[in-house]
C-alpha cells in the first residue's frame, strides 16, 4: 500500500517513523552532556539529525531525498516534510496557550519595545545580507556560482537559514528568477545549522557571562495585574479531560489563517504574496484561544501537562524533520565562504537586538533574551530558554516580538532580491 500520491509506501512509514525515534534518542543523550553547565539541550536532537541525514541519505539530481541503506530509491522528503509541518504546529499552538493568558497584557506594556526590537533585529541582519554581496562583488562569487544574480539568490538564503525563518526562504524562493531558486534552497540549508546552533547556546551562555540571579530575573517576568472584581463562577463543559480538542481547533484555525495570501503587487513586488504561514497563523490563534480559555461556557484551554508534552514533542520532531534533510543538502552543497557568511548573519543580529534591548529600551535579562528568540524567529532555542530560565513566562516576549520578526524578515528578503 502507498501513500501521499505513491511517494511513501507504508513500509517505508516505518522506516520513517524509526529513523525519528532513534535520532530523537540519541539526540536527547547528546543533550545532557554539559560542559561548564552549558549544554546543547534539545539542539542534541538537530546534531544528531543532521549527522544521520549526512551519513545516510542523499539528495539525487531529481531533488528527491533518498536513504542509502534502502534497496529501492524511494523518496523521503515528503516524509520528513509532514514530520517537520507536524512538530511546528504541537510546539507553536502549545507555546501560543501558554503564553495567550499573559501576552495581552506584557504586550500593551512593552509594545514598542517589542516592535522596534524585532525591526532592529532583522534589518541588522539584512545589512549584514548587504555586505556580504558587496564583499561577493569584490573576492568573488565562490566556485559554483558565476553570476551576481546567483550570488544575491544565495545571499538571501542563507540570511533566511540564519534566521531560521521559512516563511522568508519561501518568499525569497518566490522572488528570484526560476533558475536560481535552487540557489536559495542550498543557502538556507547551509546557514540553517549555525543559525539554530548558535542562538540556542547563546540563551544558555548571557544569564552565565552575566552572572544572573535567575530567581531575580524570574521575578521580574511577572506581570501586575489588576484584582478583577469576583463574579460568579460557571462551570464549564470540557469536551475532554486533557484538553486536546480545544487544541485541535486552535490547529485547524491556525492552519486555515496562516494560508491566506495577502498580494504584495501594489508594493512593487509582482506575482509576490504574503502569509503568516501555518507557524504564525497557529500562533495568532492559539495566543488569542489562550487569552480567553473559552467559548461561552465550553473550555478550549488544554491542560499544562498536556502544552508542555505537545510543545516539547514538538519541537523535538521539527528538528528531526528539518536536521535530517538539511543533513543531506549541506554536504552536497557545503561551501566554507558561504558558512562563514551564514554564521555573521546569525552572530552580527544577535548580539545588536541584544545590547539594544538591555541599553536602550531597558529590557530585564530574560524578558530581553525571550524577546530575542522571537527576533530572531527562533524555535528551538525558546524552548531552551525555557529550560534555562526554569519559567514558561518567557515564552510571551517570544510571541509578542516573533510576528513583527516574521513580517520584517520576509519583506528585507524581498527587497534585497529587488534592489540587488
Amino acid at each position: 500500500m502507498r501513500l501521499l500520491g505513491g511517494l511513501i509506501s507504508i513500509s517505508n512509514v516505518s522506516t520513517l517513523l524509526l529513523i525519528s525515534f532513534a535520532v530523537i534518542m540519541i539526540g536527547y543523550l547528546l543533550g545532557r552532556i554539559t560542559i561548564k553547565g552549558v549544554s546543547l539541550g534539545d539542539a542534541g536532537v538537530f546534531i544528531i539529525a543532521l549527522l544521520f541525514g549526512a551519513l545516510f541519505f542523499f539528495v539525487n539530481d531529481g531533488g528527491q531525498l533518498i536513504f542509502r541503506a534502502s534497496s529501492a530509491a524511494y523518496d523521503f522528503t515528503s516524509g520528513f516534510s509532514i514530520i517537520e509541518s507536524l512538530g511546528l504546529i504541537l510546539f507553536v499552538t502549545s507555546v501560543g496557550y501558554i503564553a495567550g493568558p499573559k501576552f495581552f497584557g506584557n504586550f500593551k506594556r512593552n509594545f514598542k519595545s517589542y516592535v522596534l526590537l524585532g525591526a532592529i533585529i532583522i534589518l541588522a541582519g539584512g545589512l549584514v545580507a548587504v555586505g556580504c554581496i558587496y564583499v561577493g562583488d569584490l573576492i568573488g562569487y565562490g566556485a559554483t556560482i558565476e553570476t551576481r544574480e546567483g550570488f544575491v539568490a544565495m545571499i538571501v538564503g542563507l540570511l533566511s537559514g540564519a534566521l531560521t525563518s521559512t516563511p522568508a526562504f519561501s518568499a525569497a524562493k518566490a522572488t528570484v528568477a526560476a533558475e536560481y531558486q535552487g540557489l536559495v534552497s542550498v543557502g538556507h540549508g547551509i546557514a540553517y545549522i549555525f543559525g539554530v546552533i548558535g542562538v540556542v547556546l547563546f540563551v544558555q551562555l548571557i544569564p552565565k557571562l552575566t552572572k544572573a540571579d535567575m530567581d531575580a530575573e524570574r521575578a521580574k517576568l511577572v506581570i501586575k495585574t489588576e484584582e478583577k472584581k469576583q463574579t460568579k463562577e460557571r462551570k464549564l463543559f470540557t469536551i475532554d479531560h486533557m484538553g486536546v480538542a480545544g487544541f485541535a481547533l486552535a490547529a485547524i484555525l491556525g492552519t486555515l489563517i496562516g494560508q491566506i495570501k495577502i498580494p504584495l503587487s501594489s508594493a512593487g513586488f509582482d506575482g509576490v504574496c504574503f502569509s503568516l504561514t501555518t507557524t504564525g497563523g497557529c500562533l495568532l490563534v492559539s495566543l488569542i484561544l489562550g487569552h480567553f480559555g473559552r467559548i461561552g461556557n465550553i473550555s478550549i484551554m488544554p491542560s499544562q501537562s498536556t502544552l508542555k508534552l505537545f510543545r516539547e514533542f514538538g519541537l523535538v520532531l521539527f528538528l528531526v524533520g528539518a536536521g535530517i534533510p538539511g543533513g543531506a543538502e549541506f554536504i552536497a552543497n557545503f561551501d566554507p565562504m558561504y558558512f562563514v557568511y551564514g554564521i555573521f548573519m546569525t552572530i552580527v543580529p544577535m548580539i545588536v537586538g541584544f545590547f539594544f534591548a538591555k541599553y536602550v529600551i531597558k529590557l530585564s535579562l530574560l524578558n530581553n533574551l525571550g524577546s530575542l528568540t522571537g527576533g530572531m524567529t527562533s524555535t528551538p532555542a525558546l524552548g531552551t530558554l525555557i529550560s534555562t530560565a526554569g519559567t514558561e513566562d518567557v515564552a510571551a516576549a517570544y510571541a509578542a516580538t516573533y510576528p513583527i520578526a516574521l513580517i520584517a524578515v520576509v519583506l528585507v528578503s524581498q527587497f534585497i532580491v529587488i534592489l540587488f
